[in-house]
This record gives structure tokens, C-alpha cells and sequence, in this order.
């Protein structure tokens, strides 16, 4: 069932902190994919970090005592429905990392509060507020000048991350309107599982089909064949497997406590995390334009505060 806007927690702090953290897991994450993506396939990741990550979740669950129906609530209908945008979400992050800076990947992704703002305020009726729809917009100006659409700079593969954060943002209106209830371990088990799935099964049909040609040779990290994991490779799934354990109730924990419109802007936090990684680890320097674009984000961020 549904819960009523004025039956909704509204735990800004824990919201914002939880939300903080997850963007800063996330970041770390996404380096080591960067890092990892010309070793294994995008599937192949998906499926062996599930492998590792649903025992590791289950394990942690019963040492605190909370794995009793964990299963029953996790593969309920709403978790299942929230786990598969949330995967989609991630599939068209991922899959567009090794052609993009991660701050230009995360700029297309964090349009997602856009959309979060108007599933919230037209349709689960969570008040917004003008300095809400100020952060926001000054938010979504911010990732334009970031991304440079129009413009020679502007790559094609920035449209995945776009259509990832329309998931993005049913995945949190999900979660803060038909999840509201479910454990954050049921959350994370549903979207760790669905997440390996996607991986077998995209792995299965690549078999059926056979890429060859230009496609495979230009995009291998895609539609690549399986590649020999050595023990240097498991120990980096492990560490994704924990990762991705910690944001799946980081991230669900975050919309639980606290409006959607409010959570989604902290999430720019990300961009920050992300611009910081492209110059320590791909020697990227940030231009005008990024630093423009960081500076409204953060101020969007500062608006909602207020608020």
C-alpha cells in the first residue's frame, strides 16, 4: 500500500547524511569500474559482483539478526519493481563510463532530479516550495553547461545516463511511496539480485548472437565474450560486491527518511566526488564550463538546504 505525504518520515538530516555518503560510495565505485572496464565485460562484472554480493548481504543480515522473511519482502512486487529501474539505471551509467569523464557521465545521469521533483510534486503530492524549484533548475542549469549539448564537446553516449536518470528518479518515487516499509536489506538483496540477473541474462542472449565485426572490436567492454578472472580480479568484485551492498541501503535509506525533491539534489554531491577522481586518476583537469557547472550544482544544493 501507498503511504500518505503527511504519514511520510521527514528526517532531513539522515536523509541528506545517508544520501551524502552514497554519492561518495557510489564515486569510489565508479572509478574502480573505469579503472577495471578493460579487463571484464560490463555483464560479466554485473554477474560475478552479484555473485559475491547477495551471500556477502544474506551474511551480514543474519550476524544482525534481521535475515528472519528478508527473503518474502525482498521479492515482493514493489522491491522487484524498484530493483529494475534501479538496474537500468546503473546498466546505462556503467555501459557509458569508458567512453566519458565521470563528471561528464554524472552530469547526464543527475538530470534525474528534475524528474524526481516532478513525480513529487505532481504525482505522490510532497510540497516542493519555490527554493526547491529554484535548486533544482539552477541544478539542471549546471549539468547543461557541464555537458555542452549542441556543441563539439557533446558526445552521443552521454543519452545513456539521461534515460538512466528518468529510471533514476521511478526508482526513488518507488521507494518513498511503495517501500516505505521494507527493510534496507530487503532492498539491497532485491536490487543485488535483479543486477546479477541482468548480467547472466544479457551474457546468455551475447551468446546466442555472436557480435562481430566493427561493434565488437570498438565497443568489447559491451559486447565482448567472458574474459579468464584472475584472483587480483575477485578481489575487485569483492570490493564492488561490499559497495554495492553499502549504496543499496545507503541509497534506500536516503528516500525513506526524507522527500525525494530534497534527497535528489544533495545527490549532486556526486559531481564534486567524481570532478575530484578525473584529476587524480585520468589527469582530466576541469575546464570553465565544469567549473561553472560544479559551482550552480552546489549552489542548487545550498537553496534546498535553506529551504
Amino acid at each position: 500500500m501507498s503511504i500518505e505525504a503527511e504519514d511520510r518520515p521527514q528526517n532531513i538530516t539522515r536523509g541528506v547524511m545517508m544520501i551524502v555518503m552514497a554519492a561518495l560510495t557510489i564515486s569510489v565505485q565508479d572509478v574502480i569500474f573505469k579503472l577495471f572496464s578493460s579487463n571484464l565485460t560490463l555483464w560479466q562484472i554485473f554477474a560475478l559482483r552479484g555473485v559475491l554480493a547477495v551471500p556477502l548481504l544474506l551474511t551480514v543480515s543474519w550476524m544482525r539478526g534481521a535475515h528472519k522473511g528478508i527473503l518474502r519482502a525482498a521479492f515482493g512486487k514493489w522491491p522487484l519493481v524498484r530493483a529494475f529501474c534501479i538496474t537500468t539505471t546503473f546498466l546505462a551509467f556503467y555501459a557509458a563510463i569508458p567512453f566519458l569523464s565521470l563528471s561528464t557521465v554524472g552530469a547526464a545521469n543527475y538530470s534525474a532530479p528534475i524528474f524526481v521533483t516532478l513525480l513529487s510534486a505532481y504525482v505522490i503530492k510532497e510540497a516542493v516550495g519555490p527554493l526547491g524549484w529554484m535548486g533544482v533548475l539552477l541544478g539542471f542549469v549546471g549539468v547543461v553547461v557541464l555537458l555542452q549539448p549542441g556543441t563539439d564537446a557533446f558526445s552521443p553516449w552521454a543519452l545513456l545516463p539521461i534515460i538512466g536518470a528518468a529510471f533514476y528518479a521511478l526508482t526513488h518515487i518507488t521507494t518513498r511511496t511503495r517501500c516505505q516499509g521494507v527493510p534496507l536489506a530487503a532492498l539491497s538483496l532485491a536490487q543485488n539480485t535483479v543486477m546479477m540477473l541482468a548480467g547472466v541474462a544479457v551474457s546468455l542472449l551475447l551468446v546466442a548472437i555472436k557480435p562481430q565485426g566493427e561493434m565488437l572490436a570498438a565497443y568489447p567492454y559491451i559486447f565482448g565474450e567472458w574474459s579468464t578472472v584472475t584472483p587480483k580480479d575477485w578481489l575487485v568484485l569483492l570490493l564492488l560486491a561490499a559497495f554495492a551492498v553499502a549504496v543499496g541501503m545507503m541509497l534506500a535509506g536516503a528516500y525513506q527518511a526524507a522527500p525525494p525533491s530534497t534527497v535528489a539534489t544533495f545527490e549532486y554531491s556526486y559531481l564534486v566526488f567524481v570532478a575530484v577522481w578525473d584529476i587524480l586518476f585520468f589527469g582530466i583537469a576541469p575546464t570553465v564550463a565544469s567549473i561553472t557547472g560544479m559551482i550552480l550544482v552546489v549552489v542548487a544544493g545550498l537553496l534546498v538546504l535553506r529551504r
